[in-house]
């Protein structure tokens, strides 16, 4: 039988500093977020994918300018007109060649058209000669332009009058959101058309038709959350301390839904993009001959059977960046939503 006086040993255990130190590192609320980002390689490729493009896009004026995307010769318009992409390496597909439909004879456009040595298009051209590559780059640049431009008026007035409406609530919130209802009640393609007519069918018009539309949606995702959110224990306990209701608003409840507000941002982008795109198609949106991505395959839409490169090309520049941005911002939703770690 064992000794009763025997000195109890616990085993496996240190000093006390190794039994309180604290493994884990102390994170604010930004660094845990990138820290579960990083952990989504969609997402991360998609971020730094949209970097650098935006990146590329704010460089590419000084190189790219809209007047050289936009100049043509009339004189050549039968020399560069329709010109297939080829590149220098005479890739399949990038050799200068083109089979027309129903025909088994692949021709050397280059060679037929008399396009002088040397002078290769990447991306082709378009029916009048300009240089394809350089117009997506430009039609890249103002589709973004257009997108995150109305983005920011759809942040700015949508999260302010959500988080009024839900905090506030009551008579206030019932007032506010009938007239939400009204604006969501009247077609865009209204607006977008009356704000032709005064401003004239541009980037302006465009970029406001979006941004007072569009925050709505954004108004009503943040009512809701703040509704959710102002009856929490942390709100009650900021109450109690006597904060103000526009500090518990912005300083407790906003950082707490912005995973909602970022994913919506995220999604308002492309949407942004496609209904640009739309736009152009009806002849409502960026004015000739200044290139969006939209004004481009709504120009190549009648060669399509022809010149398919004329179109392909565009849309797979607008597919990329849609996905991009809800990647992203998928990526980014499991990030700032604390209740997402697995840790």
């Amino acid at each position: 039988m064992a000794d009763k006086k025997e000195k109890f040993v616990l085993v496996g255990v240190g000093n006390t500093s190794t039994q309180e130190k604290i493994e884990k590192p102390t994170l604010s609320f930004l660094q845990d977020a990138w820290r579960r980002l990083k952990k989504n390689k969609l997402a991360v490729i998609s971020m730094w994918f949209l970097v650098g493009l935006i990146l590329f896009s704010l460089a590419s004026t000084i190189f790219v300018p809209q007047k050289s995307a936009n100049a043509f010769d009339p004189d050549k318009v039968a020399t560069y007109g329709n010109l297939p992409p080829k590149s220098a390496f005479n890739l399949p597909g990038w050799d200068g060649k083109l089979q027309t439909p129903g025909s088994d004879y692949v021709s050397d456009v280059y060679a037929d058209q008399s396009v002088p040595d040397g002078e290769r298009f990447l991306f082709g051209t378009d029916s009048l000669g300009r240089s394809l590559g350089k117009r997506i780059i430009v039609g890249v640049r103002i589709s973004l332009l257009v997108a995150i431009a109305a983005t920011l008026i759809d942040l700015s007035i949508g999260v302010i009058y959500g988080l009024i409406s839900g905090y506030v609530g009551g008579k206030t919130d019932l007032v506010m959101q009938r007239i939400i209802e009204i604006i969501s009640s009247v077609p865009n393609l209204i607006i977008v058309t009356m704000l032709g007519l005064l401003l004239g069918n541009g980037i302006f018009s465009i970029v406001l038709s979006i941004g007072l539309t569009g925050w709505t949606s954004m108004a009503r995702q943040v009512r809701n959350m703040t509704l959710s959110y102002r009856e929490r224990e942390f709100v009650l306990a900021a109450r109690s301390l006597g904060e103000s209701g526009p500090v518990i608003a912005f300083k407790h409840i906003l950082p707490n839904i912005s995973g909602i507000i970022i994913v919506q941002v995220m999604m308002t982008v492309p949407s942004a993009i496609m209904y640009e795109a739309v736009l152009s198609a009806i002849n409502l949106g960026v004015k000739p001959p200044v290139a969006s991505l939209g004004t481009l395959i709504s120009d190549s839409i009648e060669n399509l059977q022809y010149y398919p490169y004329q179109i392909i090309l565009p849309s797979v520049a607008l597919v990329l960046i849609s996905l991009a941005f809800i990647l992203l911002g998928d990526g980014l939703r499991d990030a700032f939503d604390p209740k997402s770690s697995q840790d």
